[in-house]
């Protein structure tokens, strides 16, 4: 039996707003409509930051009045797209009230980077630090990193191996720090201009631990030289260290995401998302981690795709799943 809420979550006002909801968002292969808002998106962004860097070419200032002409348009599109996310923000947030989920979403490295993009429009020739914030548009290119997942993928491997990275820029700090304090020792007196101090020897560190070098403040002494050659050594040897970790988690995440059936041990559920379900409208990354659970298939309108983080479940989908013994209580 229909209760009074599932009836006013299907009126055609909020149907209408449902629809704008799934076109906003990331589209799916078949919906259209949603598929070619991204690529209006994506092509608005790299418009926008195209015009951002061809303002910087004197030899273009005749072209100002169409640069100007297509920031304002391009910013119009994003201040719509700006408005629609928060009018449909609780369909991204379903758990949560009408205002909360707004605020939620004003409040999200999205929903920040979208409203920093707008407010340069209104501050064309103001402050510096307004004019300074047209810099913030490059991070819309995650947007693009997000319609294709790549950045989801970045983001788990970093979540997954935290601790091991965490550990290892520990590691580069102490050594960063140690050899400041070396080179001040054996430096300070035959150079006090260059190394007055023991921070003054801080940039020198990071260029010679991370790069080889960069030149500007370099050793003189013979111990000094020796020390920057251990330096230097130790660098490269610690710098390995995360790069190993991520390449590692890179090559065991694209493998689970290539071949998710690659474990024979696994115990796998199907079930229907229905009416009743509590999974409707939540993404893929926050049903598996409240529930604890590993979902690797959704089958939609007769199509069969990987599930990746970002995917928001609906009505009728079909869900393959890592089995768990207390599934049956988090349906």
């Amino acid at each position: 039996m229909a209760t009074k809420d599932s009836k006013k979550d299907s009126s055609p006002a909020t149907s209408r707003r449902r629809r704008i909801f799934d076109i906003i968002q990331i589209g799916q292969v078949n919906d259209l409509p949603s598929r070619a808002f991204d690529f209006f998106i994506i092509l608005m962004i790299l418009l926008n930051i195209a015009v951002l860097f061809m303002r910087t070419f004197e030899s273009l200032n005749s072209y100002e009045t169409l640069f100007v002409a297509l920031e304002i348009f391009t910013t119009a599109v994003f201040i719509v797209e700006y408005i629609l996310r928060i009018w449909t923000a609780d369909f991204l947030y379903p758990d949560e009230g009408p205002v909360s989920s707004r605020i939620r979403f004003i409040k999200s490295f999205y929903g920040i980077v979208d409203l920093l993009t707008i407010l340069p429009m209104f501050f064309l020739n103001g402050f510096v630090a307004f004019r300074m914030l047209r810099v913030v548009r490059i991070l819309r290119l995650f947007r693009i990193n997000a319609y294709y997942d790549s950045f989801a993928v970045i983001r788990d491997v970093i979540v997954k191996k935290k601790n091991q990275l965490t550990s290892s820029l520990f590691i580069i700090f102490i050594l960063m720090m140690a050899s400041s304090l070396c080179i001040y020792s054996t430096e300070h007196e035959a150079q006090p201009e260059a190394f007055g101090n023991a921070f003054s020897g801080l940039w020198w560190s990071i260029a010679t631990l991370l790069t080889i070098g960069y030149g500007d403040i370099y050793p003189i002494t013979a111990i000094g030289r020796l020390m920057g050659g251990i330096t230097a050594i130790l660098g490269v040897l610690t710098v390995a260290i995360p790069t190993g970790i991520i390449s590692a988690g890179f090559v065991e995440e694209y493998t689970n995401v290539s071949n998710p059936f690659n474990d024979r041990s696994l115990k796998l559920e199907e079930i229907i998302v229905n009416l009743d379900s509590s999974w409707i409208g939540k993404k893929v990354s926050k049903i598996e981690r409240d529930s604890d659970i590993r979902i690797l298939l959704v089958y939609r309108d007769g199509r069969r795709s990987y599930a990746k983080a970002s995917d928001i479940i609906r009505l009728n989908d079909v869900l393959v799943f890592e089995r768990s013994d207390e599934i049956e209580d988090k349906l």
